[in-house]
């Protein structure tokens, strides 16, 4: 039940609507918490916090255009706050507005705030100005070496930027200068294994050890290195080191050690182990595998209720041509994003539905609106199972974006382990003769991984067309098969599980 903050003839403490205010956008009613502080603002129009808070509430429900007002009030009010100029200039970013001026303001008002400075250099490439925010980062990282977020951040705006060849020459600088830097050493280890670099990743690892003392760390990441390079013995020599397997994502690795060595009963019996744990998302899908390759009847109950993948057509809700022309303006990458699913073709960055465009609002809208028809669909609640054990809830999406594929361009089978629900729109398409033969584009469930090596077929494909939304469990392998020629635009986004 939501809060409620009782004004009558009472004045109310603006400190107390805020706590409120913040509680119920956490709990997904950010509309109610929005109507309480615009009551407040009318007692305390000059209230800086309110106004900052308003902003925060603007921004849980997407609607950039009000945080962007609310911030910018704020901010004549207090045109030097920290928190007000970096929201103001991140909100106008994820309008799809320029705002790197903002964000320089920012960082003369919070110069050692790395977020943002971040925060620009996202700003620089929307903008189309990818080259010029990689040279700016570089300059920052020479001074400052060690700032790990601000690495990662270039090494993936390189990758993104097609210098494959050259992604992590700042973490190879900086550890020039800095050796015994622990941190660095890990996370460069870690990008290597995003982009499924395992071989260099391999090699790293056995550099680290002439400087890391963590030799567990090291042990766990050439594991998982030499189960991704199909070296089994060393694999399974290094996992028995490491043992018990306490962390998710070590034991997901585990999993697909044993599943790509053809020990489903062992992947099993670990995944079993997880499936309570608060990140069990992570574990599910393995488990799906291990139990359809053992025939244990359990992976049908995971993945194929009829209700858990379905198709709504929104084309009539949706201006798919104007909608389509917008869509090609955002994609202003080169390349595909490290440790994504797009091979051959552009993802584009940021939250997609934050934006303020007419074309963005109105697919917002129409979508909301169907998840909300998916959600009722899923009825009834089955207590047990990781995606219909949720009641109808309200819609809050962990991401959106659009994807651009040119021929021959694909997705990798994957899965969207911090979402709940996932989709596909289609946008735009290819002529059948340019697409190729069905099942040329097709969205497939089911197929493991190719790395795993397990010649499972799917157990359902959906085909392409224009106006079609797929919804499927975020936890359910999925991929899109090779076409032969053309464009393949689509929207995809990740829905947030109802609160329980």
């Amino acid at each position: 039940m939501a809060s409620d903050v009782t004004f009558g003839s009472k004045t109310p403490d603006p400190s107390a609507v805020i706590k409120i205010a913040m509680q119920e956008r956490d709990a997904g009613r950010a509309d109610t918490a929005i109507a309480q502080v615009k009551q407040a603002l009318r007692l305390y129009p000059d209230h800086l916090r309110l106004w900052h808070v308003l902003g925060l509430l603007y921004r849980a429900q997407e609607d950039s255009a009000e945080a962007i007002k609310a911030f910018g009030h704020a901010a004549k009010i207090a045109p030097n706050d920290p928190k007000v100029t970096h929201g103001l200039a991140r909100v106008t970013l994820e309008a799809g507005q320029d705002a790197i001026r903002l964000f320089d303001t920012a960082h003369s008002v919070a110069p050692s705030d790395g977020s943002v400075l971040m925060g620009r250099a996202a700003a620089q490439s929307a903008m189309g100005k990818t080259n010029a925010a990689i040279a700016d980062l570089d300059r920052m990282l020479q001074q400052s070496p060690a700032w790990i977020e601000g690495q990662d951040l270039l090494a993936n705006l390189r990758w993104m930027n097609g210098q494959r060849d050259t992604f992590v020459d700042g973490y190879e600088r900086a550890l020039a200068k800095q050796p015994k830097n622990t941190g660095l050493w890990f996370s460069l280890i870690n990008i290597l294994t995003q982009v499924e670099q395992f071989r260099e990743a391999d090699a790293v690892v056995r550099r680290a050890r002439l400087h890391v003392a963590d030799k567990r760390a090291l042990d766990i990441c050439e594991a998982i290195c030499a189960s991704e390079l199909r070296d089994d013995s060393r694999a399974d020599r290094l996992f028995d080191a490491v043992a018990p397997y306490a962390e998710m994502p070590l034991a997901v690795r585990y999993v697909r050690h044993m599943l790509r060595t053809n020990r489903p009963e062992e992947a099993a019996k670990c995944g079993e182990e997880r499936v309570g744990d608060p990140d069990a998302n992570e574990m599910w899908p393995y488990l799906g595998i291990a139990w359809r390759m053992t025939g244990d009847k359990r992976w049908e109950w995971l993945e194929r209720d009829d209700r858990l993948i379905q198709t709504y057509d929104i084309g009539d809700r949706v201006d798919m041509d104007a909608l389509a022309a917008h869509l090609r303006t955002l994609h202003v990458l080169k390349a595909d994003m490290a440790g994504q699913s797009v091979r051959g073709g552009t993802q584009t960055d940021g939250p997609l539905f934050a934006r303020a465009e007419p074309e963005i609002r109105e697919l917002r809208a129409a979508i909301v609106d169907t998840v909300q028809e998916h959600m009722r669909s899923l009825a009834p609640i089955d207590p047990d199972h990781p995606v219909l054990r949720y009641a109808l809830g309200p819609v809050s999406f962990g991401g959106s974006w659009s994807v651009r594929l040119a021929g021959a361009g694909r997705h990798t089978h994957h899965i969207h382990p911090r979402g709940w629900c996932s989709s596909a729109l289609y946008v735009s398409l290819p002529p059948q003769d340019e697409f190729g033969e069905p099942p040329a584009g097709w969205l497939a469930f089911g197929v493991p991984p190719d790395e795993l090596a397990i010649d499972l077929p799917p157990y359902k494909m959906v085909e392409p067309k224009v106006g079609r939304l797929a919804l499927f469990p975020s936890i359910m392998w999925h991929g899109t098969m090779p076409f032969d020629s053309g464009e393949r635009l689509t929207v995809a986004f990740d829905v947030q599980a109802p609160p329980s």
